[in-house]
């Protein structure tokens, strides 16, 4: 079944009664090609990418609750590619590109927003870190435009500028950034990998990985063992603990990073707003809510909820940026798992057991990397090659030391005051 307009018209006048299920609900086979463990949107983005690329169909992605329940529908729908070092840039440039295509890709709407992000800065320390920012952007390809007070006054005029403790002297646009839908990115790349042929098995827990030799031969789950020739781990904050399952301890802390929503307003963020010495970032979403979200709860959890020092701590940010905000009524809140790494970089590398994939450690940049995670890993699961934007996401690197990439980049460096 393919959208179109007439087809939406036609369901609309008829009770939308002719609409089918979007994607099968197989049981089970023996035997794989390729198991990927984990139904988020980077499996299924890898699922889809595998059978378009690659000519792969022998494939199913195992998810042990409902498709699109973990953290693709459990964050703050930011899409961007404002990163700094090198490694960094060309992927989620890549990955901005392809969310560009999106839409006519999948032949679904995605909700892809590219209404523009402003990142703004409170000190001229900030500032310089900005405009490095901007010209890697720049040199990448991608767009960055430096805005001083009054330019930023243009595009937010609603903020507190004269916060006496964070005065706002500027901000860096990114035009190309901007939202998606959350949910239909999961739903998009799901119904695109069944029609390819792909089994998407809900309510199927892996439960132990199979080695033999060195080799991985397959999985345990709640519904029986299953055999597989590759397995990919694409599990997000649950890495380690599926890792731990093959013998495997990875550089990766769990942790919860809440979101926040307000009730439907009449339209008034047109963009991407974050602030910079506060770590709060919102957007007002298609049904007029306002989505935000702040610091991640800085001690280790498995828990999907949040607590309310954290709560309190972010709406402190965002009332010091935006009083209004005060007015709104908070609809609901909820919390992801965010798997990190201790670079801030994700890792897509083949393990040291043949067979066995990872893709994990992407930290707060798990939703925005969607596409460019699952087209990369896909590459390498079917290639054994690492693809050219990923490249640097080596897994030996937190042995050797050897190619890190520290985002925050405390590094030496010049400076314009």
């Amino acid at each position: 079944m393919r959208f179109s307009a007439l087809r939406v018209l036609k369901e609309g006048l008829t009770g939308n009664k002719g609409w089918t299920s979007h994607w099968r609900d197989p049981a089970p086979k023996d035997e794989y090609d390729i198991v990927i463990i984990g139904g988020g949107g980077h499996g299924l983005s890898t699922a889809y990418y595998l059978a378009k690329n690659h000519g792969y169909s022998n494939i199913a992605v195992l998810e042990k609750g409902y498709i699109g329940g973990g953290n693709i529908g459990r964050n703050t729908t930011i899409v961007r590619a404002n990163y700094f070092l090198q490694g960094n840039s060309e992927f989620y440039s890549h990955s901005l590109k392809l969310w560009e295509n999106l839409e006519n890709d999948l032949n679904y709407n995605v909700m892809h927003s590219q209404r523009g992000l402003i990142n703004l800065f409170h000190s001229d320390g900030q500032r310089d870190a900005f405009v490095r920012r901007g010209n890697s952007m720049i040199n990448q390809g991608d767009d960055a435009i430096l805005l001083d007070r009054e330019g930023v006054r243009k595009h937010l005029p609603y903020l507190d500028f004269d916060n006496t403790r964070f005065p706002i002297y500027g901000g860096l646009l990114h035009p190309r950034g901007g939202t998606a839908r959350h949910d239909a990115v999961a739903w998009g790349y799901a119904r695109g990998a069944d029609q390819r042929g792909v089994d998407l098995v809900q309510n199927c827990e892996v439960t132990g990985i199979d080695i033999e030799n060195g080799k991985v031969r397959g999985v345990q789950t709640t519904r029986g063992a299953i055999k597989a020739k590759k397995v990919g781990i694409v599990v997000a904050g649950r890495s380690g603990q599926v890792a731990e399952m093959a013998g495997m301890r990875l550089p990766i802390e769990s942790h919860i990073l809440q979101a926040f929503v307000t009730e439907g307003l009449k339209p008034v963020i047109d963009h991407v707003v974050s602030f910079g010495m506060g770590h709060f970032y919102m957007s007002q979403s298609d049904k007029g809510g306002l989505v935000f979200g702040g610091d991640l709860d800085f001690y280790a959890s498995y828990a999907s909820r949040g607590n309310l020092p954290m709560k309190e701590h972010v709406m402190e940010a965002g009332m010091t940026l935006m009083p209004m905000i005060g007015k709104a009524k908070v609809l609901r809140s909820w919390g992801g798992i965010m798997d990190m790494t201790p670079d801030g970089s994700p890792i897509i590398d083949k393990t040291d057991i043949d067979g066995l994939y990872i893709d994990c450690g992407w930290c707060y940049g798990g939703f925005k990397a969607v596409p460019g995670s699952g087209f990369s890993f896909a590459h390498l699961m079917a290639t054994d090659q690492h693809h050219a934007p990923a490249a640097k996401y080596r897994l030996d690197r937190f042995r050797t030391g050897r190619g890190l990439m520290d985002e925050e980049g405390k590094g030496s460096q010049h400076n314009l005051h």
